[in-house]
């Protein structure tokens, strides 16, 4: 694998992990008869901020990832010549 095609499945992964927390917080309000923006926003507190941290670690990663990988395509194109 690339540093690109690394770069864009940390990035896939980051997105992945952003959703996991507002869809655990649907399924933990599952059984909730009715719901309101700050009913939704205190299931969302509940789920915490890991999933956050890690997503956003991960961001930052695939994007250093597709940095890497374009530096090194330039470096070597700019070489050549």
């Amino acid at each position: 694998m690339t540093k690109r095609g690394a770069g864009v499945a940390f990035i896939a992964i980051s997105a992945f992990l952003i959703s996991s927390k507002y869809i655990s917080a649907s399924i933990f309000g599952s059984g909730v008869l009715s719901w309101d923006k700050s009913l939704y926003e205190a299931m969302v507190y509940y789920v915490g901020d890991t999933l956050s941290n890690f997503s956003l670690l991960a961001f930052i990663i695939g994007l250093a990832y597709i940095v890497w990988g374009e530096y090194e395509d330039w470096k070597s194109k700019n070489n050549n010549n």
